[in-house]
């Protein structure tokens, strides 16, 4: 079966009329390739389109992120050496989060926390391979426990409630990715985003990430069809809520303009102090970036 290639980025970023505070951080964000330097995973998912650290830096100028934290996506598999440069090159501005296996030496994963990963990533869903070895998982989380990190887990809206006894038994902090995929449609009581609302106000250790409203949205920009779900989250949790642009938007129908994503923001929390925790305050609290 051939691999399927995806939709590029917006080339045409808009400038956002809402002006981010200093300091503001891009949670969650990718570099893809080139694939001359980084190569693509031959077991990937989907093909991207190249993005890499000069684009990255030109959306982020654009945008007036000064932070960003860089995920590593699928389709550079176990090989994390596109997010270890970027940081190396960034200043105290980038951080990242890892794809490991458990086959990998507790020198390996200490290198990968020297580099500027602070946790590691699982995908649950069925588009990107399913759910990992749930034993593999418990143990890397026990590895990963005393280098200070968390995970960061992408699940399927209406998985979410058959997790929900393994993540309030985690003893690290996770991360929910994408607001736990709701869809707008289907309102707020909704299984999944009702189950995660329920879980965020529960659990201290639970944070979760207001991305991707475009995955979420019936009728597109702005999104306003999403802000009651980013609005519940923000209010229940607003000390344990992220940020971030998911740029280049991997795998979505229809690809957004980063700037509405921006302005976004306002638009669910309009408070300049709920503006700051999301944006500046929560991101340096996990991450833990330097001065």
């Amino acid at each position: 079966m051939p691999i399927p290639d995806i939709l590029p980025p917006d080339p045409d970023t808009r400038t956002p009329r809402f002006r981010l505070p200093a300091n503001a951080c891009d949670a969650h964000t990718h570099i893809f390739g080139p694939d001359s330097k980084y190569p693509y995973a031959a077991k990937r998912p989907y093909t991207p389109h190249d993005a890499g650290l000069d684009a990255f830096r030109s959306l982020h100028g654009r945008l007036g992120t000064q932070r960003c934290v860089i995920v590593n996506a699928t389709p550079h598999g176990y090989d994390n050496t596109v997010v270890t440069d970027a940081i190396a090159e960034s200043e105290g501005r980038y951080l990242g989060i890892a794809n490991v296996h458990d086959r990998m030496s507790d020198k390996e994963l200490e290198a990968l926390g020297r580099a500027g990963i602070r946790g590691c990533r699982f995908t649950f869903l069925s588009r990107l391979g399913g759910a990992p070895d749930m034993a593999a998982f418990h143990r890397i989380v026990d590895r990963i426990k005393p280098l200070g990190w968390h995970v960061d887990l992408y699940l399927e809206a209406d998985g979410l409630a058959a997790f929900v006894p393994i993540l309030e038994k985690l003893p690290i902090a996770y991360v929910i990715d994408h607001m736990g995929r709701p869809d707008a449609g289907k309102g707020l009581d909704q299984p999944g985003f009702a189950d995660l609302l329920a879980l965020a106000q529960r659990d201290e250790k639970c944070w979760v990430k207001l991305t991707c409203p475009e995955r979420a949205t019936r009728i597109g920009a702005p999104f306003g069809d999403v802000v009651p779900f980013a609005r519940a989250l923000v209010e229940a949790v607003p000390d344990r809520v992220l940020w971030g642009t998911d740029w280049p938007h991997p795998n979505v129908k229809a690809m957004p303009n980063d700037g509405d994503l921006v302005d976004f923001v306002p638009s669910f929390a309009p408070e300049p102090d709920l503006q700051r925790k999301l944006l500046v305050d929560n991101p340096q609290r996990l991450f833990k970036f330097g001065s």
